[in-house]
């Protein structure tokens, strides 16, 4: 926790149960579930401190802020160069690891100096390909239907 300490964090109890729940937590949750899950220890927190912690969070990069859907914005508590892989049904995400450098061609004139990357890949859950029949997969991974 002394990480938070050094970036200005004022670790009230309820803050450090908001960390607590992050550390580790590879769900990428919203705001929302960090407030339920953590409410349920502090019943009269209120949702502008989930919200706020977050956004110290995040403008010190100790948090990724991944807007996935377009009204629920998703966090990340890790913080190593990596990708997502969404179910376009349950939109669940899962981190892929493995990243590749990449880099705009040399011949891209966009006046941008890129400072970072993200890919979202789209997929099926298997949980879902189980509950919808219909959502199976037709030939091999890479293949187009």
């Amino acid at each position: 926790m002394k990480k938070y300490r050094d970036i200005g964090l004022k670790l009230t109890p309820q803050r450090l149960a908001i960390l607590n729940y992050l550390e580790g937590n590879r769900e990428h949750p919203s705001a929302e579930d960090i407030y339920h899950a953590v409410s349920k220890k502090f019943p009269t927190m209120s949702f502008s401190t989930v919200y706020n912690t977050l956004d110290a969070l995040k403008k010190k990069g100790n948090v990724l802020e991944l807007t996935i859907d377009a009204g629920k914005k998703r966090f990340d508590p890790n913080t190593a160069p990596h990708h997502h892989l969404i179910c376009a049904e349950c939109k669940r995400i899962a981190d892929i690891m493995n990243v590749y450098e990449l880099s705009l061609p040399d011949d891209e004139n966009t006046n941008f100096r890129v400072i970072g990357n993200h890919i979202v890949f789209y997929g099926i859950c298997q949980t879902c390909e189980r509950k919808k029949p219909h959502l199976k997969r037709r030939g091999k991974a890479n293949e187009r239907p």
